[in-house]
Formats: C-alpha cells, structure tokens, sequence
C-alpha cells in the first residue's frame, strides 16, 4: 500500500519559513478549518494564546500533487548541515549555459525573498548538469536544480 508523505521542517518563525517555502515552490499557504474567515479567527475559538500562534504553518500544492510541507517551531537554533534537503528543479530540460542561466535567474529571484546563495556547481556531465546550493532564511540547505 503506496503512503503519502509530508516534510517537516523545525525552524523558529514558523510562518515566515512557511512564507518563503511557499513562494520558492508555487505552494500556496493552507487555509483556516472550514467555518473560520481567517487564521486568527480560528485559533480564537481555539483558544490558543497569541503568543502560540506562530508555533506552526503549513503551505500545499494548489494542483495537490506535491506533498504537505509543515513547519513546526523548535526552541533551538539550527546547528549542522542538513543530511536531508530538497531539489528545487527550476532547469528541467536545459543545459550548458542556458541551464545555469535559468539557475542564476531563480537563485536572484529567491534572493529577494530571503534565500542565500551558498554555492555554484559547475556542469560535469553526464551526472550533473551544474547546480546551486541555496540557503532558505532560517539558514536550511536546498539546491536549484
């Protein structure tokens, strides 16, 4: 029997992380329970104290093809490299220098919300067509492939 699966990030500002996901992948961040106009509205009837209320976000594909992505706060920093990180696949289909161009363009593009671009890595076919290690803000890895 298939599972579905979603990916949890720990992080401190839940809701910027959520943000930022959000707007690198196409995602788009999850609505309220049916019933409530609004995030603040349903942790209200809730009863959830304001100071818990960015404990936890959660952007979904619109298509609902990818997975959940949930982000949960942790009291601690992070403090090593990731062993786990996503491929963010923004140069499907290209290669040479158009590849690294669509790369260059995404990576500046996510530069604007946040992101840090870490490294490049040349082309060295036939396995790797060149990719960018990025940095979201909270400082987790993730590649521009």
């Amino acid at each position: 029997m298939a599972r579905t699966v979603q990916i949890t990030f720990d992080c401190a500002d839940p809701g910027a992380t959520a943000a930022f996901w959000a707007e690198a992948l196409g995602y788009r961040l999850q609505e309220p329970p049916a019933g409530f106009e609004s995030w603040d509205a349903a942790l209200d009837a809730m009863g959830v104290p304001p100071e818990q209320r960015n404990d936890a976000s959660a952007v979904l594909d619109p298509d609902g093809v990818g997975p959940r992505i949930f982000f949960q706060r942790v009291p601690e920093p992070k403090q090593n490299k990731n062993r786990l990180h996503l491929d963010i696949r923004s140069a499907v289909g290209l290669e040479g220098d158009a590849r690294m161009a669509a790369l260059e363009a995404e990576a500046q593009r996510l530069i604007t919300h946040g992101a840090t671009r870490l490294q490049r890595f040349e082309p060295a076919l036939p396995l790797d067509g060149g990719h960018l290690v990025m940095a979201d803000p909270e400082g987790n890895e993730f590649c521009l492939d």
